[in-house]
């Protein structure tokens, strides 16, 4: 399995199974609704209600997700260890007997352990999703002819490289996949619209490749930046399952960082209509959208 690639800080706690300085973690002081990931693999570990305040310097939680943990104790017998039961990343350390919680338990675990993601978006906040199938030129031009999508950027996420370039991306040497960010207006249309309309104008059932667009960077997925868009992405995907004579492929993990691309990919379809690739490829799924999605359209 291939983990997300970790910053110096974090490989010494996760795999050396070190310990950040107490009260300087992010999550220390931190009590959003929401649920905390591991940070190497992405599993889900802890759910923000089971987190509170030990003034201990540390996040602690005083229950896990079911399964989500292993706990065995440290060779001096002393404490217990917990770690990621899917990957084995070291958390921290679990405590009982000090009777913080009626739980009577106490997880310590490492700010740089774990990453957030919140439940939803809060008020008036931007409402964006980030998706990835095939070449962005596509998607960009599909999702521009919807209503209540203020904005479309094409770019780069879900791998490892920092500021990654076109040709790095093409290369395959980066992790990341070609995708779009949709910056949408839920009252006009919803990120299950989004997420229909991203089944109909892409085949999810191709590893790593879209018709002759093939490699990492054109494969199929959904980067979601709260825990709802997730779960509305599991759900649909169990929908439409047997929809496809070949099994659903498309990734399902967190948003780490979007990277604009460069200007020169921005309004592909619109600057350049006649080329090939547009009249072949990007304008008969954009007929495909007008025929099956009239509703939604501009």
């Amino acid at each position: 399995m291939e983990y997300n690639k970790l910053i110096p800080e974090e490989e010494k706690v996760i795999v050396g199974k070190g310990t950040e300085a107490p009260f300087t973690g992010e999550y220390d002081k931190f009590f959003e609704e929401g649920v905390y990931l591991c940070r190497r693999c992405n599993t889900p570990l802890y759910e923000s209600k089971n987190k509170f305040d030990a003034h201990c310097g540390w996040p602690s939680f005083d229950e896990e997700m079911s399964g989500a943990v292993i706990k065995k104790p440290d060779e001096d017998g002393i404490r217990t260890e917990i770690i990621c039961s899917n990957c084995g990343a070291h958390l921290g350390h679990v405590f009982t007997g000090e009777k913080y919680t009626s739980k009577d338990t106490r997880h310590c675990v490492n700010s740089v352990s774990m990453q957030f993601v919140p439940m939803d978006f809060k008020g008036k906040e931007e409402r964006s999703a980030v998706l990835g199938g095939g070449c962005f030129w596509r998607l960009e031009a599909a999702y521009k002819q919807l209503k209540g999508v203020e904005k479309v950027d094409p770019g780069y996420a879900g791998g490892h490289k920092v500021n990654p370039v076109y040709e790095e991306v093409s290369a395959g040497s980066t992790g990341h996949s070609e995708v779009v960010k949709l910056t949408y207006k839920p009252e006009i249309i919803t990120f299950r619209d989004i997420l229909e309309v991203f089944f109909t104008i892409h085949d999810p059932t191709t590893p790593n490749r879209q018709g002759n667009d093939i490699g990492e960077q054109y494969r199929s997925i959904i980067l979601y930046q709260t825990w709802k868009q997730k779960e509305e992405a599991e759900v649909i995907i169990k929908e439409l399952k047997d929809a496809y004579e070949n099994p659903i492929v498309t990734e399902i993990k967190p948003l780490i960082k979007f990277y604009p691309a460069e200007e020169h990919h921005r309004d592909y379809f619109k600057k350049h209509p006649k080329e090939p690739y547009c009249q072949l490829v990007i304008a008969p799924k954009i007929e495909k959208l007008r025929n099956k999605y009239k509703e939604l359209l501009k």
